[in-house]
Formats: structure tokens, C-alpha cells, sequence
């Protein structure tokens, strides 16, 4: 049993090694996006432009008025002093845009870059987002209608899940070895430390592994797996594309203003008690729905908890049809909530993103050592079976 095992171990490591290796050190790289991409290019966050700040629903106006063809996708709400507008934007009939972000001085008005988020580029305006779409993707072409870089991705994160409990399973072949597997020979370097690193160090993370792999999941097969899997353990609400299918493409009926549905949507947070402004308005011209989160300032991401509050409502009549309150519903909703702050970090605030950062070297380190087992094993028995025959 335990040689299968191993076997079985052996091959389905090397089958996500590579793909682990990249999305570990990408992974460390992006649980820190803004302020690298900041860093990188800080024309794009902030500004030394003064005066009175212009309402970002006007500046998305004149957004799509400088742009026919094009809407916006998603428009932050609030903005901190000397924070330049960051809006994404999509074309209206779902053809490839040239670019899909814009980047405006909120006090004159004035465009100061656009460019086309995840392209294949190492530029520096470019790499931050190239980086982000390489970790969940792989930037894998899509196959018709199939994202198949986020399909793969997940069926990495399925496999890798299972690994998780054959790996377990080897590392304690007897409970008189136990302590073997949680030991590293640092003096005696070499295979053996790097066998150690791969064990040990994959036994002290386990239950961290295990997380990053079912999250991953839920990010890249979260319709397609992993509700339907929470689903038999738990009641599930109806997710914002379950209530919203029977709209898919309709086309021809007028839109309601993001004006309107601002205001609408700050009355009933005040009906709900909500003390946190509205943030950021999202559109779907796919699904016809509107989504306002409710946040201060730069906590778009929602660090620290479950993330933050969300409203939706029908882009034709403007009707409240949705909602997505993080710590309410079902086990299984608060469960899913999860998924995002626990892969990410952000549920710990800077310490979730210090940790994942840190988890995210540590599974690169150990898809290494694992392909250098490997890879001497394998001259090991080619060496054996050449000797056979000589």
C-alpha cells in the first residue's frame, strides 16, 4: 500500500510541481499588488494635482463620453486625497478591448494612462497584472467560451488537494518514526537536508497547504465545484449569477443611471444601519445587474474579516435583488465568503498578507525539492539499471 502511495505521490507531485513553483512565488509577489504596482508606477496612484476633488460618477460620464463603445465596469466611489481614479472599463458588445483600465486626475479631469490589465508584458506599467494572471491562469489561451487557464489552474488546485493527504499519509510510515518527520538535518545538508525540506517542512505546513488548495479551488471552480460540493453539506443562497442567468445578454431595454443606483443604494444601507459609505459601484452588462460595496477609502479588497458588504440590483428597473453581507446566511455561505480572504491573507489584515507571502516561497521550495528528489532517484535507477546490463 504504502509503495503505491509513494508512487501515486511521485506523480502527481510532478505533474503540479511547475505550476505550484510559479503560483507559490507569484502568490508571494501579489498578496502585496497595490503597493507594488504603486510603487512601480506612481503616476497611476497618486497625484500632486489640488483643488476641489470632482465626483467620480461624473468622471465616469466623461469617461464613457471620451470612449463610445466602451461603459464602465467598476468605479470606486471614494477616494482618498491625492489618490488618482482607478476605473475598469469594458466594451459594450463584449468584443477585446485595446485597453480595460484607466487611470484619471480626480482634480482636473485630465487621462493619465489607460492599459489593458493581464496583458503578456513585462513592461513596468504592465507587470504587476501580468503577474496576477500568471499566478491563476498561467496566461493559457482560452478554448471557444472556456477560460481554460482558470480551468486548469483548478483542476491543479484539485489535484494538489489530494496530494495533500497521500503526502501526509507516507511521511509517517510508523508511529516509532514519527518524529523523523517533523526533523530536519541541517548539519548534515546535502539530499538529505533537501529530502528533510520536502518532508518536514511539508508536514509543519500541512494544514496550510491543504487550505491554499481547496481556496484555490474555490477560486478558479467555484460554480462549477466547489458549490456544488458545499451544497451537500449545507444550504447555499442563490448566488448572484443564479438569480441573474435568466438575464444573460438581454439587450434593447434602458439601463438606469449609476446615479440613481447609488442613491438607492445608500438608502437602504441607512434603512439597514450600515455606517460605512458606499465605495465602489460594479456593472455587468452581461448579467444586467449592478453591485455597490459599501467601504472607506482604500479598503476595496475588504482586509481584515470576511471582506465587505455588498448590494445588488437589476440594471433596468433598479430593484434591490441581491445582497452579499459577509458573516451572514447558511454554514455553507460563510464558509464560501471565506475563500478569498483565507487565499489571499486579507482575512488577518498585514498579517494574513506577511503570512501568505511567506507560504507562498515555502510551496515553491518544496515543488523544488521535490523535482530534485525526483530527478535523483531517476539517475539513481538509470544508473542500477545500466549496471544490470553491462
Amino acid at each position: 500500500m504504502r509503495s503505491l502511495l509513494v508512487t501515486l505521490h511521485r506523480w502527481l507531485g510532478l505533474f503540479i510541481a511547475v505550476f505550484l513553483f510559479i503560483a507559490g512565488l507569484t502568490g508571494a509577489l501579489i498578496a502585496w499588488d497595490h503597493e507594488l504596482d504603486s510603487w512601480l508606477n506612481p503616476a497611476f496612484y497618486h497625484t500632486q494635482t489640488h483643488g476641489d476633488m470632482q465626483s467620480p460618477l461624473v468622471l465616469a460620464n466623461r469617461i464613457e463620453a471620451a470612449n463610445p463603445g466602451m461603459q464602465i465596469s467598476y468605479l470606486p466611489l471614494g477616494l482618498e486625497p491625492g489618490e488618482v481614479l482607478s476605473a475598469r472599463v469594458e466594451t459594450i458588445d463584449g468584443s477585446d478591448p485595446q485597453f480595460n483600465e484607466v487611470f484619471v486626475d480626480p482634480y482636473s479631469g485630465q487621462l493619465i494612462a489607460s492599459r489593458l490589465w493581464g496583458e503578456f508584458s513585462l513592461n513596468c506599467e504592465n507587470l504587476i497584472p501580468f503577474l496576477y494572471k500568471l499566478h491563476y491562469s498561467m496566461h493559457l489561451p482560452n478554448i471557444g467560451s472556456l477560460e481554460f487557464g482558470l480551468f486548469f489552474m483548478g483542476i491543479i488546485g484539485i489535484v494538489w488537494a489530494i496530494d495533500c493527504f497521500v503526502a501526509l499519509w507516507i511521511s509517517f510510515p510508523n508511529l516509532q518514526s514519527w518524529r523523523k518527520s517533523f526533523t530536519f538535518r541541517w548539519k548534515q545538508g546535502g539530499h538529505k537536508l533537501i529530502f528533510d525540506l520536502h518532508r518536514s517542512g511539508g508536514v509543519w505546513i500541512w494544514g496550510l497547504l491543504l487550505m491554499m488548495a481547496v481556496t484555490s479551488i474555490s477560486m478558479n471552480l467555484n460554480y462549477q465545484v466547489m458549490r456544488p460540493v458545499v451544497a451537500q453539506f449545507s444550504k447555499l443562497s442563490p448566488s448572484v449569477l443564479d438569480m441573474r442567468s435568466q438575464h444573460l445578454g438581454e439587450t434593447g431595454l434602458k439601463r438606469v443611471s449609476r446615479e440613481q443606483i447609488v442613491q438607492e443604494a445608500k438608502a437602504e444601507a441607512e434603512r439597514r444601519g450600515w455606517q460605512s459609505p458606499a465605495g465602489g459601484i460594479y456593472f455587468s452588462g452581461l448579467l444586467g445587474l449592478y453591485g455597490v460595496g459599501f467601504f472607506e477609502p482604500g479598503m476595496g479588497h475588504g482586509d481584515g474579516g470576511l471582506g465587505n458588504p455588498w448590494l445588488y440590483f437589476d440594471a433596468f428597473d433598479g430593484k434591490l435583488v441581491g445582497e452579499n453581507i459577509p458573516g451572514a446566511g447558511s454554514t455553507g455561505d460563510i464558509f464560501l465568503q471565506a475563500q478569498f480572504p483565507l487565499h489571499s491573507g486579507r482575512i488577518l489584515g498585514i498579517a494574513g498578507r506577511v503570512m501568505v507571502t511567506a507560504l507562498g516561497s515555502l510551496i515553491a521550495v518544496l515543488s523544488l525539492t521535490g523535482i530534485i528528489i525526483w530527478a535523483k532517484k531517476r539517475v539513481s535507477r538509470n544508473r542500477i539499471f545500466k549496471l544490470a546490463f553491462v
